[in-house]
């Protein structure tokens, strides 16, 4: 592979978002590397000069280090880094477990926090390297009593990507969280089935326009929502 062509990893690639979100740069001409955790790999990449499959669990501390590795093995560098990776719990702050509390707030900011340290000379190294966090429209409001701990945990998805873009801009690193409220995965469709979601590709395009933007285009935070909110 040309030392010029670009490289993004992207967490939680097996489906969804991460999924549409890889395929897009990948039809763009990048490479690709695919966090995934389970063995579920899209029927699409099979190409294995532009597509590394990588295992990543955000529960495991150990994954993020050794899927960078492995990237960096592979393409011999890194460009940017989509943090997709998410569960949703839903209880309100009184009902749920601290095992659960603690799975949130691993999924949705320690692990996203290691794998951005893990890549960070990379993205040092290449002048222009690029995090894009997947928050919510729950990292900018509680939506309802039992959205409150993933919210609490998605309003530091924000504040994780805030502190990544000063920590990394002088060295050309920019970082943006997008706030996307319904999106049409197999983790929220069921919740509103009579709700036209936004399709997950819509998401990747977002994607693909904040990480291509030159430097000179910061942008910390775009919401991204189906229906009219008073604020979203």
């Amino acid at each position: 592979m040309g030392t010029t062509q670009k490289v993004i990893m992207v967490s939680g690639a097996a489906r969804g978002m991460g999924a549409a979100i890889a395929k897009k740069f990948y039809d763009e001409g990048w490479c690709v590397s695919l966090g995934i955790r389970r063995s579920q790999i899209p029927a699409w990449a099979t190409d294995k000069e532009r597509v590394l499959i990588g295992h990543y669990d955000a529960l495991d501390t150990t994954t993020e280090a050794s899927w960078v590795e492995s990237t960096i093995s592979h393409f011999g560098h890194i460009n940017a880094v989509v943090a997709n990776a998410g569960i949703g719990i839903w209880k309100n702050i009184i009902d749920i477990s601290e095992r659960e509390m603690d799975d949130l707030l691993d999924v949705h900011i320690k692990s996203p926090r290691r794998l951005v340290k893990a890549a960070w000379e990379q993205l040092v190294a290449c002048g222009s390297g690029r995090v894009v966090m997947i928050g919510s429209l729950s990292s900018k409001r509680v939506y309802d009593s039992d959205s409150g701990p993933y919210a609490v945990s998605k309003f530091a998805t924000l504040a994780l990507a805030h502190s990544i873009r000063h920590t990394g801009f002088e060295y050309g690193i920019r970082a943006t969280v997008i706030c996307p409220g319904f999106v049409k995965t197999d983790m929220v469709e069921g919740m509103m089935p009579e709700l036209n979601m936004t399709p997950p590709e819509e998401i990747a395009r977002v994607a693909h326009f904040l990480v291509t933007s030159p430097n000179e285009v910061s942008i910390s935070e775009i919401p991204v929502n189906c229906r009219a909110e008073e604020s979203y």
